[in-house]
């Protein structure tokens, strides 16, 4: 399955630096989908090629949103969007942004600026799904797999090599090679000329900073005001960024630590250290008796997610609670079609980059990263499909500092997903394309919704409003919760 490197290499040439006047919008706006629950919203697609470097072979729709600017003595174009993953809708999203349930939804200063523009990535939700047919059992284990020895890193091998087979064997196998950040970055210029805009600006987050770095430097002319919030390094979600959630999880989980321990009525600890002994005695204890379907590895892996945001933590803290005392679990959201959520996310993670292959090497790595990262480490240097996947079929793209300084990012300082490593790194290949605001405060999410750091809110709404950036790097200080 591997193509030649050469002619998608001259694709992605070809496509960088060509400016591009506006043209009338070619796109029909109706009703959005039924599971799209935002009146707000209006939708059409983008009809776009499945491989670029043959654009007259078979086509995909993209499945595209609106929330419209009303202020059109304001309106200065549209804002693209992407709420991260890879294997996340972004159709939803701009509706999302916009809800006032939110702590800090997205300022009407910016929603009168901008038609804000949502879409689900080829290969997710509405745009042309791909599937690997995971099973019930496959599903249940999801991304985090806790490996206790080298034998169960063996184990997990086999249950990857399985899923990697499902996913080049499925019905939609034949769109494997082409589910990328590079084309769905192609995508998402395809989607600015349908809306016949000569630029688009950016907000994209998590996963979405990859994305929008991968967008603004295939297209750098085409990048107006471009907002990266909880950055990924500039590898994306390679093999790297997935080891360094461990790095992230151990500079989070004293926050939740403290919460707990100031909030006794769990019965957690009173101390943060009692309340980190009793993660590993709960991990300890589950991977030997699971309580109500959640073992030790799901244990870890709900706590990592869970640390994504300061209002998690009350349910964090009733789950403990309740394994813990033998108390009825509160009830789990349910996850909207998991196996395409998962197989999106692989053909993603997958088709980036090159993933290490050797078995006894992730043995290794296992074995260190349990030492060096005790709350998930082993987790995250573990096995998974893409040590099975066949190779990419181009090169990633390389990130650098050629294009006009235009990329704002905005990152805390204690975010688990995304931790500040990568984006210190992804900084510095910007140079002085970029500037970065960070927040001193926790979770995985810098910038409106429920992040409330006003210094880091403030600045990129009046960058993307007025365009005025900080002239240098800015330090947020923390601020009261």
């Amino acid at each position: 399955m591997t193509l030649a490197v050469v002619a998608a290499a001259g694709t992605m040439a070809s496509a960088r630096g060509v400016s591009e006047t506006a043209t009338p919008s070619t796109l029909s706006w109706g009703p959005c989908p039924a599971d799209i629950a935002s009146p707000t919203l209006e939708c059409t697609t983008v009809e776009v090629p499945l491989d670029y470097r043959h654009p007259e072979g078979r086509t995909i729709d993209i499945a595209v949103s609106r929330l419209p600017s009303k202020n059109s003595s304001q309106r200065r174009g549209v804002l693209l969007t992407n709420p991260g993953g890879p294997g996340g809708g972004g159709l939803s999203y701009p509706g999302l942004l916009g809800n006032p349930v939110f702590p800090q939804p997205l300022p009407q200063s910016v929603r009168d600026r901008y038609d804000v523009i949502g879409f689900d990535p080829r290969g997710v939700g509405h745009s042309a799904p791909v599937t690997c047919d995971y099973t019930p059992e496959q599903v249940a284990r999801l991304n985090l797999p806790y490996p206790s020895s080298s034998a169960e890193v063996r184990r997990d091998a086999e249950i990857a090599e399985t899923i990697a087979r499902q996913c080049l064997t499925s019905e939609t196998a034949g769109m494997l090679p082409y589910i990328t950040t590079a084309n769905t970055a192609r995508d998402m210029d395809r989607i600015r000329k349908a809306l016949g805009e000569p630029q688009i600006s950016y907000l994209g987050s998590s996963y979405g900073t990859y994305l929008g770095a991968v967008y603004t430097t295939m297209f750098p002319q085409r990048s107006d005001r471009i907002v990266l919030d909880s950055n990924l390094g500039p590898g994306g979600y390679d093999h790297t960024a997935f080891q360094r959630l461990a790095l992230g999880m151990e500079q989070r989980f004293p926050d939740f630590a403290n919460f707990a321990a100031t909030n006794p009525q769990y019965g957690l600890g009173t101390t943060p250290k009692q309340v980190r002994a009793k993660y590993f005695e709960l991990a300890a204890r589950l991977a030997e008796t699971p309580v109500q379907g959640i073992d030790g590895s799901l244990f870890r892996g709900t706590t990592f997610d869970l640390l994504y945001t300061d209002v998690g933590f009350t349910t964090l803290a009733t789950i403990w609670q309740a394994l813990d005392t033998g108390r009825p679990l509160p009830p789990a959201p349910p996850i909207a079609d998991p196996d395409n959520s998962l197989s999106s996310r692989l053909h993603v993670l997958c088709g980036d980059s090159m993933w290490p292959r050797s078995i006894r090497g992730y043995q290794r790595e296992v074995a260190a990263h349990r030492m060096t990262y005790p709350l998930i480490g082993a987790a995250t240097a573990n096995i998974g499909p893409c040590a099975f996947w066949p190779s990419p079929i181009e090169p990633p793209v390389r990130i650098g500092d050629r294009g006009p300084s235009n990329v704002l990012m905005v990152q805390n300082l204690r975010d688990p997903g995304t931790p500040l490593a990568g984006a210190r790194e992804l900084r510095k290949a910007f140079g002085d394309r970029a500037r970065m605001v960070t927040a001193d405060q926790g979770g995985h999410g810098a910038y409106l919704l429920f992040a409330r750091n006003t210094c880091a809110n403030d600045t990129v709404t009046t960058f993307l409003t007025t365009g005025q950036r900080p002239h240098r790097d800015v330090a947020c200080a923390a601020e009261p919760s």
